[in-house]
């Protein structure tokens, strides 16, 4: 008679992360980080330099100049690559201006859909998947 084990019992764990994953998981978030800032980064030029890349829509309600999203985003992505550092150096503070900063960006993302949902949307993506990231497990160094 066979009898099959738990799957916590095959990795021989208790329930708590392994030190593999909390570093995989802050390594994700650190990298997530700079990635989503750099992109933000690159959104805010081109916003800032009125690219025609992005067009408005009619009767938006977060409708702004094209320059002053180009600055919110140059801004927000400054904050996440910065953030990115200091998750990736197991700083705590990185972890709660990266969790901050994702939120943010998050937000400013979804009201910036209707400029241009084809980045808006996988951008928001890599924040959600970063802020899970840095709320569910404890940053250490990569």
């Amino acid at each position: 008679m066979v009898m099959v084990q738990g799957s916590h019992e095959q990795r021989g764990q208790t329930g708590r992360a392994t030190e593999a994953t909390v570093r995989g998981a802050s390594t994700f978030a650190g990298i997530g980080l700079s990635v989503s800032g750099t992109l933000s980064i690159l959104m805010g030029a081109a916003g800032i330099a009125q690219d025609s890349l992005f067009s408005a829509s009619g009767g938006y309600a977060y409708q702004f100049d094209l320059t002053a999203w180009g600055w919110i985003h140059l801004v927000i992505g400054a904050w996440l690559s910065v953030a990115g550092v200091g998750v990736l150096a197991g700083q705590t503070w990185g972890r709660w201006a990266g969790l901050t900063a994702a939120a943010i960006s998050l937000v400013t993302q979804f009201m910036f859909i209707p400029y241009y949902p084809v980045w808006s949307i996988p951008v928001m993506t890599l924040d959600l998947l970063i802020i899970w990231a840095l709320s569910r497990f404890p940053v250490h160094p990569a």
